[in-house]
């Protein structure tokens, strides 16, 4: 059984790599971005479907 503090945890775990991956993105110099077909505005939701899954 997955305690409530294990929840937690991974979920605080989720969460800052949701965090890094966004800030990494929204911080691209704009020609890296473009070269890999990224638009630094999208970060969110790019950040979003990369951590939690395209559904989410």
């Amino acid at each position: 059984m997955i305690s409530v503090f294990h929840l937690l945890r991974d979920a605080a775990v989720t969460y800052a790599r949701y965090r890094k991956t966004r800030d990494e993105i929204a911080n691209l110099p704009l020609d890296v971005a473009l070269d890999l077909d990224l638009y630094p505005g999208d970060a969110d939701r790019i950040a979003r479907a990369a951590v939690y899954g395209a559904a989410a």
